[in-house]
């Protein structure tokens, strides 16, 4: 009897512990099961996140950007505009966003002469877009760096930043520099020799060559005017010169002055005016003699 006693109690504590022993390994197997797939659902999601990014690259194949060719314009507001048409086909398989232009426009020298940009928020899968893209600065601009541009061809530089978001998450940057051509207007300008021919006993007429290509995008068409001083720089004469010069062309012409005897010199200098629809600018010191 005694040891029948002894022996429930250690029967009872053995299913306890039984039952606890299962209560874990229910609860272990619910949390591998629970880590399990939570590795399994990272794995899905790095697959597609990759897949994802590895579609809107591959995608870039079938996305064309150009630039065109540059056109520089002169305007009657004295203003130089720089015109870059823009041509964008999304042919990929996701839209872009924030499609951004930046350029700036810098003279021979480095010199930022101007910038702009243009942004387009969403360029939607298989939409072609053309655009203008206009640079415009003023010619008093130009002329304050010198009278270089006005009788030397030259060139801008314009350096093009473009950044687009693929399928509007990846951002993509590229960097382009192209020149754009500029023709002086007044190139090779110059002065030929004067000739004298009495008028009179008191004045001589003074008859000048001039002569000049016209390099610019327009014609040009105006007045050019000069004044003719001995060299203690007393005014001796002037005249003055209606110009019409189409573009690409030859000008020659010639100034006409009556000029009095007791005020000219065998040396001396013409200080030259030019006044066009898009520019006005002068003296031009040409010395003589």
């Amino acid at each position: 009897m005694s040891s029948l006693r002894n022996s429930q109690p250690k029967k009872h504590v053995h299913n306890n512990l039984t039952k606890s022993d299962e209560n874990f390994t229910v609860r272990r197997g619910f949390m591998d099961f629970s880590i399990r797939m939570i590795g399994v659902a990272s794995t899905v999601f790095w697959i597609l996140l990759v897949a994802f990014f590895a579609s809107a690259v591959y995608s870039v194949k079938d996305l064309h950007l150009s630039l065109g060719e540059p056109q520089l314009t002169l305007k009657a507001n004295s203003s130089i505009t720089i015109s870059i048409p823009i041509n964008i086909e999304n042919g990929g398989y996701y839209s872009l966003g924030d499609f951004n232009l930046t350029t700036k426009v810098a003279d021979l020298n480095g010199t930022k002469i101007t910038e702009g940009s243009i942004f387009i928020p969403t360029i939607k899968r298989g939409c072609e877009l053309i655009a203008l893209h206009n640079l415009t600065f003023s010619i008093d601009m130009l002329l304050e760096k010198g009278v270089y541009y006005l009788f030397n061809d030259s060139s801008f530089t314009v350096t093009a930043l473009v950044s687009v978001k693929l399928a509007e998450v990846i951002p993509v940057k590229a960097l382009s520099n192209f020149s754009v051509p500029w023709g002086a207007p007044f190139y090779n300008f110059q002065l030929g020799q004067p000739t004298c021919k009495p008028v009179n006993q008191t004045h001589v007429e003074v008859v000048v060559p001039i002569s000049f290509e016209n390099h610019a995008p327009v014609e040009i068409n105006g007045e050019i005017t000069i004044f003719m001083c001995n060299d203690e720089g007393t005014l001796a004469g002037q005249g003055a010169s209606t110009i019409t010069a189409p573009q690409g062309t030859l000008y020659i012409g010639e100034f006409v002055l009556y000029v009095q005897i007791s005020e000219i010199g065998q040396k001396g200098f013409f200080e030259v005016y030019f006044s066009t629809q898009f520019l006005s600018y002068g003296p031009l010191v040409i010395p003589y003699g």
